[in-house]
């Protein structure tokens, strides 16, 4: 079997797995693909890029809130109408569970008590007055969300172009963007996109092996090791956090 380079590669973001993969036993990857192959013997693959594995969002709950106390009172009440004047933009917009429990953490099957309401849409009230003990415990709530209520907005910076690969390759490093660019970068971006520079191709789509492809590192592509021994010219771009979420 004949050497072959696969080549996996789209936009890297830092909250997905991130592997480079220098041969694979037994099984050969191809974009959207794995699949064995018995006849496979590692030598004859080589991944010169460093690919991401989608990863299954974890779940997104917002912080506990306990806004009200049953003493003196008519009894808790975690309202959403309330916990959003309290708390402006700290529960999303369409909830998709509630959760609730003592400031004790029991459960609210294990206090006796007689919930008024409990969903995603009011939010949680108990009422003093339904309790034989004529008093409610006191009750913190939180709410499970979408998953991109969790994930930090991305902004987007200008397109960098600092090399051309009619040396070794086109080298658009992170540390070299922040000694031309200074105040161009954030410190820690999210994600990065890199495309051709004259047609705006992403570099999945080009077919050419990178060597690096990092929102942390920059992005390399090497002359060497293109079949036509040449990288196209790319430029590069990073996901920062947005202001607002600074």
């Amino acid at each position: 079997m004949s050497s072959t380079a696969w080549t996996v590669e789209f936009i890297h973001f830092v909250n997905s797995s991130q592997v480079r993969l220098e041969a694979l036993v037994g099984r050969i990857w191809a974009p959207g693909h794995m699949f064995d192959s018995p006849d496979f013997d590692s030598s004859d693959l080589r991944l010169t890029t460093c690919t991401s594995v989608i990863m299954t969002d974890p779940e997104c709950w917002t912080d506990w809130f306990d806004r009200d106390d049953p003493a003196g009172d008519s009894g808790d009440w975690e309202t959403l109408k309330d916990l959003r004047k309290e708390n402006p933009g700290g529960v999303c917009d369409i909830p998709l569970q509630i959760e609730v429990r003592t400031t004790a953490g029991l459960s609210v099957a294990s206090t006796g008590n007689v919930i008024s309401v409990s969903d995603t849409t009011t939010g949680f009230i108990c009422k003093n007055s339904d309790q034989e003990t004529g008093m409610c415990y006191d009750y913190r709530v939180r709410f499970l969300c979408p998953p991109d209520f969790c994930r930090p907005k991305v902004c987007w910076t200008e397109w960098f172009d600092r090399d051309d690969p009619t040396a070794s390759g086109d080298w658009e490093l992170l540390s070299d963007l922040r000694k031309k660019f200074p105040e161009d970068i954030c410190e820690k971006p999210l994600g990065i996109e890199v495309v051709t520079v004259d047609t705006n191709i992403p570099v999945a789509s080009t077919g050419q092996a990178t060597y690096i492809y990092s929102p942390t590192v920059g992005f390399v592509c090497r002359n060497q090791d293109q079949s036509c021994h040449q990288c196209f010219d790319y430029k590069v771009r990073f996901g920062c956090p947005c202001p607002c979420d600074d």
